[in-house]
Formats: C-alpha cells, sequence, structure tokens
C-alpha cells in the first residue's frame, strides 16, 4: 500500500504541474446545470444579437442533458427532473430555434412540466426570467418596494440586511419589477400553454399569498411609513430610488463587466440597464456581454457558461496541496502559484465593511475576476498556500509577510459575533428577513455561521497559524461547532455537500486547534462517518441532503466526498486503520476513472436549485488525504 500510495501521489503532482498556466493559476472549470447556458441563449434572442455558433453550441448541450422523460436534471439521483430547470431549458431551446415544440422529448418536457404544476410553481429567479421575457406577470405590489434602497441602516429593516450576493441579484430584479420591463421580440417563444390551469386567478397566486401573509403587511407596512418620513414627495423618492438602485450595481461591478463576477446577477443587470432607460449598446451592456461570454468553457456535454470562474481557489487548493505532497516551496511550481495568489489579494474595500468597518482589506475572492467581494474560505486557502513563503520572506521584500499579516487580521476581524464564521459578511442575521413572503429566500437572504466555514478556518488557525483553543477567537469557534452539531454526531455543511463536508470541516479543526480526539462530540462523529461508509470503501452523498435537512446517501462513491471522510479520520486516529485502507485502495483503484460519479456535483450553491461541479475536485482532496495519509506511516524527502 506504501508504495501504491507514493506512486499515486507521484502521478498526480506531474500531472498538476503540467495542467499549470503561465501566470501560476489553475484554471478548472465549475460546471452546474442547464441554468447559465439556457439564460444566456434567452439574453442573447431578447438582445437580438446574432452570435449564432454560440447559441447552437449551448443549445446542443442542454440537449445533450435532457432525460428520457423530457425533464432536466440538477444531479445525477434527482427524482424525475427538476421543474425550474426544465422550464428554462425548454424555452431556451425553442428560442435558440433548434428546437420545436412537437419534437418528441420537447412534448415530454411540457408534460413534465404542467404535471409539476407549471409556470406557477417556478422558482422565483425563473419567474423573473419568464416575466422579463413576457411569459409571466410581474407581481404588483412586489414583497419588497425598490424605494427600499432609501431607508437608512437604522431604520428596522434596510436593503443592507440581505448579504451582498442576494443584493446584487434582488437590485436589478427591483428596477425591472418596478419598470415592468419585459422584452419580447418576433422569435419569443409563446409559453403561455404551460400553464396546469390556465385561468388567471392561478397566474397571480402568488400575490394572492402575500396579500394572504400577515408578517408581510406588517413588513411591507413598516417599508411604506419609513418611505413616507423621507422629506421628499413621492415622484422624487421614487426617482432617488431608481438612481440609487443604478449606482448601486455600477458600483460593484468588476472590471471585466461582470456584476460581482456572477453570471446570474450579470444577467440581471443587463435587463435592468435597459430597464432605467439605456440603449442596448449601452458600454455597461456591452462590457458586460462580453464578461458572461469570457466565462464559457468546454464540458464533456460541449459549451457551457459558467455562473463564476474558481481560479483563484484552484489555485490556492492546488498549491497548498502540492506542498503537503512533497513540493518544495523553491520549485517553480509554488512560486508561480505564490505570485499569482500575492496579486489577487484585494485591495478594495467592498461591502463586508458595513458590518467591519475599522479593518482594511485583506482578504482574497474566488474569481480571478472578483476584486471586491472577499470571503473566508478563499481567504484561508491563500493563507495556507502562501504561509512558508511568510515565515522566510527576505527574497521578496516582506511582501508575503506583509500578505499574511493583512490576510490574518481581515479574517479574525470577519468572525461572526456568536464565534462561528460566515462566508462574506459578518453578522447579517436579521429574523425580520424572515417576514418577506418568497419561497427559497432564507437560503439566500442572509450569511450566517456553517459548521464547514468555522471548522475549515479553525483547521487554518491551528495547522498554519499556530492557534490553539487557549485563543478567544478559537475557543469562540469551537464552542460554536459544538453547539451545533446534529444529534447523529454530524455537522452540516453549507457550501459543500453536505454533512460528509461539515462534519469533515468540523472534526479537522477541533483536532487542528488542540481538541483531543477523545472528546464525546469528536468520537460521535467518527462513529458517524464510519457507519456510512460504502461497501467499495468510499463514501457518497446526495444532493437531496441539504434539500431535506438530513443525511441521504448517493448509494455510490464520489472521489471528494471520499477523501474529505478520510481526511477527518486520520485527523483523528493520526495513522491507518481497516477502514482508512479500504478507503485509500477506493481512492487510487479510481482515480482515474470517468463516469457519472466522478463528475457528481459535490459544490452546493442553492439548497435545491443550484449544484456545482468543480473539476478540480477529484485532484485537490484525493491528493491532500494521500498525502497526510502518506505522512502517517512513511517519511519521504521533499521533492
Amino acid at each position: 500500500m506504501k508504495v501504491e500510495v507514493e506512486t499515486e501521489i507521484n502521478r498526480k503532482v506531474e500531472w498538476l504541474k503540467k495542467e499549470q498556466s503561465p501566470d501560476g493559476a489553475w484554471r478548472f472549470y465549475v460546471e452546474s446545470g442547464p441554468l447559465s447556458d439556457a439564460y444566456m441563449i434567452i439574453l442573447l434572442r431578447s438582445l437580438q444579437i446574432d452570435d449564432e455558433e454560440r447559441i447552437r453550441l449551448l443549445a446542443e448541450r442542454i440537449a445533450r442533458l435532457q432525460e428520457k422523460n423530457g425533464a432536466w436534471k440538477l444531479f445525477h439521483d434527482e427524482a424525475e427532473g427538476h421543474l425550474s430547470a426544465t422550464i428554462e431549458a425548454y424555452y431556451a431551446l425553442l428560442y435558440a430555434g433548434y428546437k420545436r415544440k412537437d419534437d418528441e422529448l420537447m412534448q415530454r418536457a411540457k408534460q413534465f412540466i404542467l404535471s409539476k404544476g407549471g409556470l406557477s410553481e417556478a422558482s422565483l429567479y425563473t419567474k423573473v426570467l419568464l416575466a422579463l421575457t413576457g411569459q409571466y406577470p410581474w407581481p404588483s405590489p412586489m414583497p419588497v418596494p425598490v424605494e427600499a434602497l432609501l431607508l437608512p441602516q437604522q431604520f428596522p429593516f434596510h436593503f443592507f440586511d440581505f448579504v451582498g450576493y442576494a443584493r446584487v441579484h434582488f437590485a436589478p430584479i427591483l428596477v425591472c419589477a418596478d419598470r415592468k420591463l419585459v422584452i419580447k421580440t418576433a422569435r419569443t417563444p409563446d409559453l403561455s400553454d404551460l400553464y396546469a390551469d390556465s385561468s388567471e386567478g392561478n397566474r397571480i397566486s402568488d400575490q394572492a399569498e402575500l396579500r394572504a401573509n400577515e408578517f408581510y403587511r406588517s413588513l411591507l407596512s413598516m417599508i411604506v411609513q419609513g418611505i413616507k418620513h423621507l422629506p421628499f414627495s413621492p415622484w422624487q423618492i421614487h426617482s432617488a430610488a431608481l438612481h440609487r438602485a443604478e449606482q448601486f450595481i455600477l458600483q460593484r461591478t468588476e472590471p471585466d463587466g461582470t456584476l460581482y463576477s456572477y453570471f446570474t446577477s450579470t444577467f440581471l443587470m443587463i435587463f435592468a440597464w435597459i430597464a432605467l432607460g439605456h440603449a442596448k449598446s449601452h458600454p455597461v451592456i456591452t462590457r458586460a456581454i462580453r464578461g458572461l461570454e469570457n466565462l464559457t468553457c468546454r464540458t464533456n456535454a460541449g459549451i457551457h457558461v459558467q455562473n463564476f470562474t474558481s481560479t483563484v481557489w484552484d489555485t490556492a487548493l492546488l498549491s497548498h496541496a502540492l506542498q503537503e505532497a512533497g513540493v518544495s516551496p523553491s520549485s517553480p511550481t509554488i512560486q508561480k502559484a505564490g505570485l499569482y495568489l500575492l496579486s489577487r489579494q484585494h485591495q478594495k474595500y467592498g461591502d463586508w465593511r458595513i458590518r467591519n468597518p475599522r479593518v482594511p482589506p485583506g482578504g482574497w475572492g474566488f474569481s480571478d475576476i472578483n476584486t471586491i467581494n472577499p470571503d473566508i474560505d478563499d481567504t484561508t486557502a491563500a493563507l495556507r498556500a502562501i504561509r512558508r513563503f511568510a515565515q522566510n520572506d527576505r527574497e521578496h521584500n516582506h511582501a508575503y509577510l506583509a500578505s499574511w499579516n493583512r490576510g490574518m487580521n481581515w479574517l479574525l476581524s470577519m468572525q461572526n459575533d456568536n464565534g462561528g464564521w460566515p462566508a462574506f459578511e459578518k453578522n447579517t442575521d436579521k429574523s425580520i428577513l424572515d417576514w418577506v413572503p418568497i419561497k427559497g429566500l432564507e437560503e439566500v437572504s442572509t450569511d450566517l455561521s456553517t459548521a464547514d466555514l468555522t471548522g475549515r478556518t479553525l483547521e487554518f488557525l491551528g495547522n498554519d497559524a499556530g492557534f490553539t483553543f487557549s485563543h478567544r477567537a478559537v475557543d469562540k469557534g469551537i464552542r460554536w461547532l459544538l453547539r451545533n452539531q446534529e444529534e447523529d454526531g454530524s455537522w452540516d455543511g453549507r457550501w459543500g455537500v453536505s454533512y460528509i463536508y461539515g462534519t469533515w470541516a468540523a472534526i479537522t479543526g477541533l483536532t487542528a486547534t488542540g481538541v483531543p480526539s477523545r472528546l464525546p462530540a469528536i468520537e460521535r462523529a467518527v462513529k458517524w462517518l464510519l457507519s456510512i461508509q460504502n461497501a467499495d470503501g468510499g463514501w457518497g452523498e446526495s444532493c437531496r441532503s441539504d434539500i431535506e435537512q438530513k443525511y441521504v446517501p448517493l448509494g455510490a462513491s464520489t472521489p471528494s466526498q471520499s477523501a474529505w471522510a478520510l481526511d477527518a479520520l486520520l485527523a483523528v486516529y493520526k495513522r491507518p486503520t481497516a477502514a482508512i485502507d479500504r478507503g485509500m485502495r477506493f481512492l487510487m483503484e479510481t482515480s482515474q476513472r470517468d463516469d457519472w460519479t466522478t463528475r457528481y456535483p459535490t459544490g452546493a450553491g442553492l439548497p435545491g436549485g443550484f449544484y456545482f461541479h468543480y473539476h478540480s475536485y477529484r485532484h485537490i482532496w484525493p491528493l491532500l488525504a494521500l498525502s497526510r495519509y502518506k505522512k502517517t506511516s512513511i517519511n519521504v524527502p521533499q521533492r
């Protein structure tokens, strides 16, 4: 086994070295369902941009992903299919012009949509798409009027109660809804036959639900009263609100033209810009479209528009993984990666400053096009990768040490008051947001402490920064984790799938900071992990876990989830066990497998709505697990 492990590590290391870009980064893709491809087609057709080759290739990928029953899925084991994904894909294929309603699979898609309740049961984001293109009525009133952008932060409810990634989607939606924007062309398909009940009453059921919601009426009344107290006429207030929305969007537009570096928010921004009266040829729109085009990648199913790039994340994680595998920091591979990460540390203040005003920038963002929205996970990943440079930083005039200090300062300042860590912004936990009656809003409106962010931050602070449980921030983080363990011994992860992800992060974080492995909480977590190991030695969890809010087995093993479980067990046992050996055998025997299990999405975006297959994950996490395993039994000189 020892020889086999070393052979597999060497193979992975040499392959990854060859995959590195000249600038030191690794550029793997982030793949998701049909949403971004479908929206890109609909955007280009709506703006009458004749990029026919791109439209054709995107349509081909969408068509390849269709199931035999006519539906589209977000993940392999999703029962039957996903309603909103099917609506979006069906719409895009018709608008592209490469499918007809009377095609057999399109007829099956229609029947699936109708069987699930039709357009009226789609997600909020899908309904916005449909409203923008004349397929669904804009609600009146909107749950939150555009004037809410003017409410001061001292008000019980204000726009900045929502977390940043929610705000950059809501702002353009509020503009479009306020202006009741509809863009239809001669090629726009007619989806009126996709209502399960064609009566108008069914079509506005969303509005009836809003009016019947007592809490919502109270919230809306509060917002209206707050607006009335502004010292301007209603017309002036409304005009000022639209101007505020426009400035809000502009201030968060990245140099490449995208809004916050996300496809989904940029798509909405383009329509909002038109709603504000700008021409389709306006530079903001043309830059945004180029930014979206640059998100295109090639997958097994064809070309795909990513929702974002993962370049900083992948580069930081891979540099760290290679160093853990024995690649010397003095090697050109690690040197180039370090310089790339140094160049990507944020210098600008972002919205995180609102609740953390006295700390200078120092974090890292997820994407190479992200300059204003740093996050906790990317910051700890980048700091891990440059740690050895910061410890011995004479060659670069202490640039790495300064970078390390700024990053550490920012990271520690972002801890929530309850002891955990969020992803992007601290203390975004106002319960009043629960009053807004939008389905699924609770998953995206706030940025709460999570087991994965808290555990991974503790793991970094313990293993790389030398902190222990005696440090106040670490002690608070440990206490938060112990308070939020599930009854079965697991922890729920927010940004990965799901309980395996959270449990791995919690165990490695606790043990790294000096918590003894005999602690009952850790023993229960280990027992849970061992109880869900598959017969082939690996681990696998379904995306349905974060929908049902309980662990749901996948029925197969995936590389990343197996590596997470193994890394957690090795952090506790410090030496191989029979279960660990079986898991390692699985990782090595399947390291070059290419099937649905290696492409299964293990990154989480929106429960029940958005999942990601990181092409890098099958390389990063198994390499880290193999390297930790090697260190438990053999010592190999640095390469």
